[in-house]
């Protein structure tokens, strides 16, 4: 890739990260088909191409930092982790001392939610009828 180039926002390793990390924060996740997934990461791609590529980069640094932290900690990486085991040191990350990985797994953690409930089939699932026009639309 020439370097004048923006790199993707969500590359093949941080998209495997991105979807265990999806499948312990909305469990359902993990039976979204091939074409849904790729739904939900277009959501989540496209809310990061809206940001600077400095931002970009450091959200697919978090996310290999994340999976390495699991395999120094727990001696897997964590698509490889039982669902209870990744929950479970997901959780241990939400309680950092460190503000900085707090905030890292909050933002994590709200693109997951963004790209999964973002979906025309999620909303219809849940009742969400919300429409640009405001409650006129629903009268």
């Amino acid at each position: 890739m020439p370097a004048t180039e923006p790199a993707p926002a969500l590359t093949f390793a941080a998209r495997r990260v991105l979807r265990a990390v999806a499948e312990a924060v909305i469990p359902e996740s993990a039976n979204l088909s091939n074409e849904e997934w790729a739904k939900a990461e277009r959501i989540i791609g496209r809310a990061l191409e809206d940001r600077p590529a400095r931002i970009q980069r450091q959200f697919r640094l978090f996310l290999r930092i994340i999976d390495n932290l699991a395999l120094l900690r727990r001696g897997r990486r964590l698509e490889r982790m039982p669902l209870h085991a990744r929950t479970r040191f997901l959780e241990s990350i939400q309680d950092s001392p460190i503000l900085l990985v707090r905030r890292g797994l909050w933002g994590v953690r709200t693109l997951v939610l963004m790209g999964f409930y973002a979906r025309p089939e999620a909303a219809a699932e849940i009742g969400y009828r919300a429409d640009p026009r405001g409650w006129e639309a629903r009268r």
